[in-house]
């Protein structure tokens, strides 16, 4: 019988040897490769394609949610975590599975042989992983830094970097700094998670950092524009004006 391809994604040497530990007792798992970040995780998922990853979600660089946003073929996934309380109820509310560590051989089976059931229906694992990430998205807190894989390069852009966003279709298009970058996410997740102090909807297709305004125009009878600091011209509906004039009075 073929075996089960697993990765290991995981900062901490010690949290890998004890995975590597507990799955030497299981002939039905072959293990294919370890990575010590998200970065070289990513690239080993992509490329070897293997049937479960047991993932940390601390991690510098990106985190282990940051870098499940961008897998283009969702495994099935084992959580590993210290202490992240929220991550642990949304995961109970998925039905995803996760080990708190310090965890047990026993607990880790348990981890594993669910895996193993979930594997039959990959469609429904991958459902579950979505959901979580999208529980995790509702999260109250202000994003800080936001990370984008372009072709096989991966950005992180940090939040004070963003000048404007505009919406297209299922992704948002960040005007930065750097350059442009895609993002496969909606306007209502940036409107809720970027610093409302620093950022606003002026339209349903845009959010401006308010900073990179230079002038707000008329532009013909009860419409305005604004002009950013770069030049660029954004139409202002009826209600974002109402807010930018409420922000600069």
């Amino acid at each position: 019988m073929e075996k089960v391809k697993a990765i290991i994604i995981d900062d901490e040497s010690l949290a890998r040897e004890i995975i590597k530990k507990y799955l030497s007792t299981n002939d039905k798992v072959e293990l294919i490769s370890e990575c010590s970040n998200g970065f070289e995780g990513l690239k080993a998922i992509n490329e070897k394609k293997p049937d479960i990853v047991f993932l940390d979600i601390q991690m510098p660089k990106i985190t282990g949610f940051e870098m499940l946003e961008l897998i283009e073929e969702m495994p099935v996934v084992i959580f590993t975590t210290a202490y992240d309380q929220f991550a642990l109820k949304a995961f109970e509310v998925n039905a995803t599975d996760y080990l708190l560590k310090p965890f047990s051989l026993e607990r880790f089976n348990e981890a594993l042989e669910k895996a193993l059931f979930l594997l039959k229906d990959k469609k429904s694992s991958k459902e579950n992983v979505e959901k979580l990430i999208g529980q995790i998205d509702k999260k109250e807190e202000f994003l800080e830094r936001i990370v984008v894989k372009t072709g096989s390069k991966i950005s992180i852009i940090p939040v004070e970097n963003l000048r404007w966003l505009e919406a297209q279709d299922d992704y948002v298009m960040m005007h930065t700094s750097e350059g442009k970058f895609l993002k496969q996410k909606t306007m209502k997740y940036f409107e809720d998670h970027l610093n409302p102090e620093d950022f606003i909807r002026i339209h349903r297709s845009y959010i401006v950092k308010l900073s990179q305004i230079k002038q707000i125009e008329l532009f013909e009878k009860e419409s305005y524009h604004v002009i950013l600091n770069d030049g660029s011209s954004l139409p202002v509906s009826k209600n974002g004006y109402a807010k930018l004039k409420e922000i600069f009075n």
